[in-house]
């Protein structure tokens, strides 16, 4: 070969090593990143080539599908979408995906790993893809109760019910809502939706999962943690023994005196009675007696300081390390920087409810392959143990005092032993907003067992202010949760 065709042999030589040092650099090196890659359509065309799975409550399907127009077979479409759009979340051909639909994406599309042999089989006899199924915990029949207590509420607000054993999330409404069928094409009619939708566009931000994202000042709903806080820090050995608690109380370091919702028989108050009547001067004394720290420890406890992962992200509620007195007096009352999402007080409830133990919440039963065989099942853990189980029961004792003859009455049902505090939460600048109504309890059957607890939450803005309380507003909702729940058990 003479010297010209040797070089052109080499360089063709060359040329093809490049394009196969290519090739298996697209293929191997970079091939996830280019799957993944949102410009890549292909993928996008195969995501919405066959029907999602469903996500499933009580055994039934919350979610459907329809096949559509284009490039893109199948949306997703949903069955009571407003109701569940805070569990769901959403799957739209143009907007992407969130909370358990992105978070279970694999299985609801059938591309999870765990499937692979499934898939596998599949393509060899020519069966088409089926996407698995995500079962939930919920409950309906609280769900129904919890959303449209809200609805005929007619303002902002959450609900979260949890049953104590388990962690399990038997309810997880936010209002307002939307409908998730309507983002989930890829038309015109889902952009203006989706448009219509966002904050900018609408102040009641109804795509806001209040129940996990948003935080609010607990106000009195807070005094059971500071009063779990004075028991097992022996501040207080029993519900009935009379506190150190003067009146008037001016707040340490300030001229300022902690004042109470009305005259109130607050001096040297009992725990009970200073939570029947929920006494601002009592637990905030308590809170200042005990410290910053042992109130932080105690918080932190219950779950404050973290987010919590239901697998849905839960945005960390709030108690301040490094306050000064008066500062801690006020978080220990829910007031000052005290902030907590409707799931972290359900938390709370739940922990004293269930004897003092706190189990890891979470709203995902199973995970199930395509033919219904269990992928992956979710067991109850505990997460941790903020107060002992006799310290519980005396807690427990006087919630259901404040629930009898106090502030939650409203919250009472025929039969069964309920458990509750009342909050209404200072909102604005030096209180100018409408407060918060808030309201958490739990039901409690005849062999002792408590299968629910709910912490419900309601932002009026245009309720008169003398007519918000968290026992007028929040308990009556609370209570049709918890029959729902106990009715669905009988």
């Amino acid at each position: 070969m003479n010297k010209p065709l040797r070089r052109i042999a080499i360089f063709c030589g060359l040329l093809v090593l490049t394009l196969l040092i290519r090739d298996n650099w697209l293929q191997y090196v970079q091939a996830d990143e280019l799957k993944d890659d949102e410009h890549n359509r292909r993928v996008a065309i195969e995501r919405y080539a066959s029907p999602r799975g469903d996500i499933i409550v009580d055994g039934q399907a919350i979610t459907s599908h329809a096949t559509t127009k284009g490039d893109f077979k199948y949306k997703r479409t949903y069955k009571d979408g407003a109701m569940w759009a805070p569990v769901t979340g959403y799957v739209s051909q143009a907007f992407g995906a969130t909370q358990l639909e992105a978070i279970d994406d694999g299985i609801l599309t059938g591309n999870d790993d765990r499937l692979f042999f499934r898939n596998t089989l599949d393509m060899i006899t020519g069966k088409k893809r089926e996407g698995g199924n995500v079962v939930t915990t919920l409950n309906a029949a609280a769900q129904k109760a919890a959303y449209d207590g809200l609805k005929k509420q007619g303002a902002k607000g959450a609900v979260v019910a949890i049953e104590p054993s388990t962690g399990k999330i038997l309810s997880m409404a936010s209002y307002p809502s939307y409908d998730p069928t309507v983002i989930a094409g890829s038309n015109d009619a889902a952009g203006e939706a989706w448009n219509k939708l966002q904050k900018k566009n609408n102040p009641d931000d109804p795509m806001l999962n209040r129940a996990l994202r948003e935080i609010y000042p607990p106000g009195s709903t807070f005094k059971v943690v500071t009063a779990a806080a004075a028991l097992e820090h022996d501040l207080y050995d029993s519900a009935d023994e009379k506190t150190d608690s003067p009146l008037p109380w001016t707040m340490p370091g300030t001229t300022t005196e902690l004042k109470n919702e009305g005259n109130l028989p607050c001096e040297d108050a009992t725990l009970r009675e200073a939570l029947r009547v929920s006494c601002n001067t009592v637990f905030g004394k308590v809170g200042y007696d005990l410290g910053n720290d042992k109130m932080l420890e105690t918080a932190k406890k219950f779950g404050f300081t973290e987010e919590q992962f239901v697998p849905v992200r839960s945005s960390a509620s709030v108690f301040s390390e490094g306050m000064n007195d008066s500062q801690v007096a006020l978080s220990s009352i829910g007031q000052y920087n005290t902030a907590a999402t409707p799931l972290q007080m359900a938390m709370v409830t739940s922990a004293i409810a269930n004897n003092g133990t706190l189990m890891k919440p979470y709203m995902v039963d199973a995970l199930q392959a395509p033919n219904l065989d269990t992928i992956e099942k979710t067991d109850p853990e505990e997460m941790s143990k903020p107060l002992s189980a006799d310290n519980a029961q005396i807690l427990q004792s006087m919630m259901e005092t404040v629930v009898e003859d106090g502030t939650g009455t409203n919250a009472q049902i025929d039969g069964v032993t309920v458990g509750g505090k009342t909050g209404t939460a200072q909102h604005g600048e030096n209180n100018s907003k409408n407060p918060y109504a808030w309201f958490i309890s739990y039901a409690k059957t005849d062999d002792g067992s408590s299968p629910v607890a709910v912490a419900v939450v309601i932002e009026d803005e245009n309720a008169v202010r003398d007519d918000i309380s968290g026992g007028g507003l929040a308990a009556p909702i609370a209570k049709n949760v918890m029959e729902a729940v106990i009715d669905s058990k009988k």
